[in-house]
């Protein structure tokens, strides 16, 4: 039964860790300079900031097609410990202990999403890249 289930969990996995770094880079879009001064005031150069757009983005939706999914997840887990330490780690601030701990959890879910792969139902598997 697993086995016929598998692509539906793994398609309803990629959506689900998607949604939230689309609407993320979204947002970045939107209120781009209170992004770019709050990066700023974190120690991080605002400059950077379209790169974090088009990884949200752009890679969220890649993780919700599965394209390159492998890849792309192996990025968005290292960009999303990344974030957790430069940005919530704050354990004296519960708000910021579990923003850390969201951001760690999502890079555990990303990093299952690498082992695994995108599944049957994926542009992956459509243009035939095991990686």
């Amino acid at each position: 039964m697993l086995d016929r289930v598998s692509p539906y969990v793994l398609l309803v996995s990629r959506v689900m860790l998607a949604l939230i770094f689309i609407k993320a880079g979204w947002g970045k879009i939107d209120g781009f300079s209170g992004t770019q001064a709050y990066m700023e005031a974190m120690g991080v150069p605002g400059g950077m900031l379209p790169l974090v757009i088009l990884l949200e983005l752009g890679g969220g939706l890649a993780i919700l097609f599965g394209f390159l999914t492998r890849s792309v997840s192996f990025v968005i887990a290292g960009f999303s410990v990344v974030s957790a330490l430069l940005f919530h780690f704050d354990l004296s601030d519960s708000g910021q202990t579990i923003h850390l701990m969201k951001n760690i959890a999502i890079a555990g879910g990303f990093s299952a999403l690498l082992v695994a792969g995108p599944g049957k139902l994926s542009v992956d598997k459509f243009l035939n890249k095991a990686w």
